[in-house]
């Protein structure tokens, strides 16, 4: 196991906190979800640690990043990412992103199509303008989360433990943190309209893992099959047994597919030319 750092980046103007496996292994960035941090792959770190350099920062807004008054777009987001990966001199990398992270990961390959080496969309933000203005309802989605700052950490951990209790109490823990670290501004980024992602797959050129879920997911198998019609470099994979949060609902099952992915992409560039 390698020694695992924190560390912050300046990044298209915003300080952004991330944590770091290290070592020599090719690069894979992970992106969290709204509300979450990057702490929240920490588990899912583990698994891979071994065969990469996993970066896991949080988005600005979340975490121990700094919280801009305003740029809570997913071509913000994405230009944070591009940012950090130049900062870190990251050389073709992964790119993972659940959720906000998905979309934003999505953007990132479809805008710099020589970036990456490859893509993993763990049912991303791929709503339909219906659902987007149903979601974001005037803000109706932020006031929960404003009642949820008002509370304790015990309180938050006891609630998720209730309702989650096959998750571990590490993972519970950091979720917890993660919520009363996420600000309002944050919430931002579901203001209508998300970018049209059907455009975005049509755009990325590098192989493309999505994960979608069962009932309660955000990306249904008829949309996954859909996109997958559209571009041959998509390859789609369902749990169904898991909701929109899959990678904590079905870890083992989130982890055995990704590897199985990642392990399909071969060595990167670089490592071929030794």
């Amino acid at each position: 196991m390698t020694q695992w750092t924190t560390g912050t980046c300046e990044a298209n103007g915003v300080r952004l906190h991330f944590t770091r496996t290290g070592g020599q292994q090719p690069p894979l960035v992970m992106l969290h979800g709204l509300t979450l941090d990057g702490s929240c792959w920490r588990p899912h770190a583990r698994e891979l640690e071994q065969d990469f350099d996993v970066v896991m920062p949080d988005a600005r807004g979340h975490g121990s990043s700094s919280t801009p008054a305003t740029g809570y777009t997913y071509e913000a987001l994405a230009a944070d990412v591009v940012g950090l990966i130049q900062g870190l001199a990251l050389a073709s990398p992964i790119l993972l992103g659940h959720s906000m992270g998905g979309m934003t990961a999505a953007v990132v390959a479809a805008h710099h199509p020589t970036l990456l080496r490859g893509l993993v969309l763990a049912d991303p933000t791929f709503l339909s303008p219906e659902t987007q203005r149903d979601v974001y309802a005037g803000g109706a989605a932020a006031e929960p989360h404003r009642r949820l700052l008002a509370t304790s950490l015990p309180e938050v951990v006891s609630d998720l433990r209730a309702r989650h209790p096959h998750r571990s109490v590490e993972l519970v823990h950091s979720i917890a943190r993660a919520r009363l670290q996420t600000r309002l501004e944050a919430f931002a980024v579901l203001t209508p309209p998300n970018p049209d992602f059907r455009q975005l797959i049509s755009a990325i050129r590098v192989p493309t893992l999505l994960i979608v879920g069962g009932p309660g997911g955000v990306v249904s198998r008829e949309i996954a099959n859909e996109l997958q019609g559209l571009n041959g470099r998509v390859h789609v994979a369902q749990i169904v047994e898991a909701g929109h949060a899959l990678h904590l609902d079905q870890p083992e099952r989130f982890i055995v597919i990704v590897k199985a992915f990642l392990g399909s992409l071969g060595e990167p560039p670089q490592a071929r030319t030794r």
